[in-house]
């Protein structure tokens, strides 16, 4: 059996108790983000009003005016909906991708941790190595895993010019590997990735009640061109995109077709992979965002990018149950207005190696030795060229 046929051979939710297992205290419900969080647990994301800077249905962009407190979620509306989400997800690239028997403890607790701080939306993909089928072992211990906001992917071509095959059998995948009944909330077409085939695809799985809604993605600047014009012709209803502190070219034409449009904007990169934090490592958070409520350069980093009001969630990723305590903490307190996104954007600009991130490599000095690097150490072997 492969490593890969292992990592699918995850335990379906069980008909007993829930799990007994951690359960996080006074003290740890606030580091995860506020008193209120252990509220939130199980109570859907459509309940009450919206709180923060909401986006309400259809194409209205005008925050509320609503004010959070320290302890309430900063949501977001998805266009169109009445659905409210937390405006911090939780992304799986590389840090889920764990070889069978390895960090599995890991991610049960990332995934518990996030639950219970009122975390609610999940972004896999099936090219993520075995990130799907660990997350979705790590949510079948919670019995989570039809109450999650899962936004997936499709990567796929097929035989010849046309075939859906392919596409439709990683679909069916995923959600073996999710081990999920209800239909996913968002399936992305991956990077673009053969996507005059699988837009009109995600279309008609979403008529057919396969899927919820359908978007694309993609994080390299470079294709932005190209994925702006789908959105702007493809009737999507969400679109992923990279977008941080430091790489700003979706302000330029993503998100403002995306408010236009009334498209929910996911965002993928928002920390650029720890490369943010490799920049300010060692210096302080500035008395001007501590005093604005950003304690912690990831709340300043997140902060920052959620208060774009085209943003819907942004989707951070982490095998650091510490990290992740940080992370969630961005969904609560007041969010920098545009003077103070700029002060803080320009606050940036003077530490050295700020204007070098994107040149960066992904994660630096951290390693994920998962399915996605053994594979990519074995080409990297066997190849005279490299990127």
């Amino acid at each position: 059996m492969t490593p890969e046929q292992q990592t699918e051979q995850q335990p379906q939710p069980s008909a007993g108790r829930e799990s007994a297992a951690w359960r996080p205290n006074r003290r740890e419900i606030i580091r995860a983000g506020g008193i209120g969080a252990a509220a939130i647990v199980g109570a859907g994301l459509a309940a009450g009003p919206a709180q923060g800077q909401s986006r309400r249905a259809g194409t209205e962009t005008t925050p509320t005016e609503t004010t959070p407190t320290e302890t309430e979620l900063i949501t977001r509306t998805i266009p169109g909906s009445q659905q409210r989400l937390p405006a911090i997800g939780l992304g799986t690239f590389m840090t889920f991708d764990s070889l069978p028997g390895r960090g599995r403890d890991t991610h049960a607790e990332i995934v518990r941790t996030f639950w219970q701080a009122g975390g609610r939306v999940f972004d896999s993909s099936p090219v993520y190595g075995a990130a799907e089928a660990n997350l979705g072992r790590a949510a079948a211990e919670l019995r989570i895993n039809d109450r999650m906001f899962v936004a997936d992917k499709i990567w796929s071509t097929g035989d010849y010019l046309w075939d859906v095959q392919h596409a439709e059998y990683s679909l069916s995948r995923s959600m073996r590997r999710l081990s999920r009944r209800a239909p996913l909330d968002v399936v992305h077409c991956h990077s673009l990735v053969n996507v005059d085939v699988v837009v009109p695809l995600l279309h008609a799985l979403k008529k057919e009640g396969r899927i919820r809604r359908l978007g694309i993605s993609h994080h390299d600047p470079s294709y932005f061109p190209q994925l702006a014009s789908w959105l702007e012709r493809g009737a999507l209803d969400v679109v992923q995109v990279h977008y941080s502190i430091h790489t700003r070219a979706a302000e330029e034409r993503i998100l403002p077709a995306a408010q236009e449009r009334g498209v929910a904007v996911l965002v993928n990169m928002p920390l650029e992979k720890a490369r943010l934090h490799r920049v300010v490592a060692g210096r302080p958070v500035p008395d001007f965002a501590r005093e604005a409520g950003m304690h912690t350069w990831a709340e300043y980093f997140l902060k920052w990018v959620i208060a774009h009001p085209a943003v819907t969630c942004a989707l951070p990723a982490t095998s650091n149950p510490a990290h992740l305590a940080e992370n969630v903490a961005a969904m609560r307190g007041q969010l920098p207005d545009p003077d103070m996104r700029e002060r803080m954007r320009r606050h940036l600009e003077t530490f050295p190696g700020f204007d070098q991130i994107g040149t960066m490599p992904w994660y630096p000095e951290k390693n994920y030795p998962g399915l996605v690097s053994r594979a990519q150490e074995a080409l990297r072997r066997r190849s005279p060229w490299w990127p």
